[in-house]
């Protein structure tokens, strides 16, 4: 980002309104006249509190006022960005490419088929075989529902029961995604562009209901699966079925900060917390 700030403007030693308020006005205008928009990093405590002529915890507060009103996220170790307020499946994939920039990657996905997730990664390991991104190690875990056995969806819309003929359906369209991710991670360790790259899946028996994906075990998206009925071929015949929709859905972002009661801190840390207690008991072994 740019270290001129005139467009922030000064401070009013004439306006009763205290400082971390007054701040907060200026950073509120630069966002929402974007001036600043969603995903750009904001300036540093120092620059603002030096801009200003106010101590940082004066800064400290107006960023706590920008938080509280869900314009801003902290990330730990890395500043204050403009809160994207929702992002859509298809704009993963510049924060998976974030991601990938770091040394050690490490990405959990629990969901239907990880289709997003194939298409984002995709992105991020093609800038590592030009050179762009060079990580040590990627690590990716496939949380996935196991679609050989009885589900609540999808399902056949005339019953709203399960159907294994529909559910055969699902499987393949999850396997089919589930291999090529695990052969396009795998590959550019077998080329040696990375250290080490691993995928590892697990399946379980729950219907699944929402997307989630945990970045660096610091970023979080999150969004819910639609049900919707629309027809769909199977066996050569028209069938109307109970399905789950997985593009565009909104995804909401959260972000581990400084300070460990924030909103963003406490669901990292739980979704995390699911990921490892599905991933260390219900789950078991994929089988490709």
């Amino acid at each position: 980002m740019a270290k001129n700030l005139d467009f922030l403007g000064e401070l009013d030693p004439d306006d009763p309104t205290q400082s971390s308020q007054q701040i907060a006005n200026k950073l509120r205008a630069a966002i929402l006249t974007r001036r600043l928009t969603p995903g750009d990093k904001l300036p540093s405590q120092p620059e603002l509190s030096a801009r200003y002529g106010v101590a940082r915890e004066t800064v400290k507060r107006a960023m706590e006022i920008l938080r509280s009103e869900r314009l801003i996220v902290s990330r730990q170790g890395s500043g204050a960005y403009v809160r994207a307020q929702t992002q859509k499946a298809r704009e993963l994939g510049p924060h998976i490419e974030e991601a990938f920039g770091r040394p050690h990657v490490t990405v959990d996905f629990a969901g239907f088929s990880g289709e997003t997730l194939r298409n984002a990664i995709a992105g991020a390991l093609d800038k590592i075989r030009d050179g762009s991104i060079a990580p040590e190690t990627i690590a990716v875990r496939l949380l996935i529902s196991d679609m050989s056995v009885p589900m609540a969806l999808p399902a056949r819309a005339e019953t709203k029961a399960d159907d294994p003929a529909v559910r055969e359906r699902a499987e393949r369209i999850t396997r089919r995604v589930v291999d090529a991710i695990v052969e396009q991670v795998t590959e550019v360790g077998d080329l040696g562009l990375v250290r080490s790259a691993t995928v590892e899946v697990r399946m379980h028996g729950a219907a699944p209901l929402f997307k989630l994906y945990v970045l660096n075990s610091d970023e979080v998206f999150f969004g819910y699966y639609p049900v919707v009925e629309r027809a769909v071929s199977i066996q050569g015949e028209p069938i109307s079925i109970f399905d789950l929709l997985g593009k565009d859905v909104p995804l909401f972002h959260y972000a581990v900060t400084d300070e460990d009661a924030s909103h963003g801190t406490q669901f990292v840390e739980s979704s995390k917390a699911w990921f490892d207690s599905m991933w260390s008991t219900i789950a078991y072994g994929y089988t490709q």
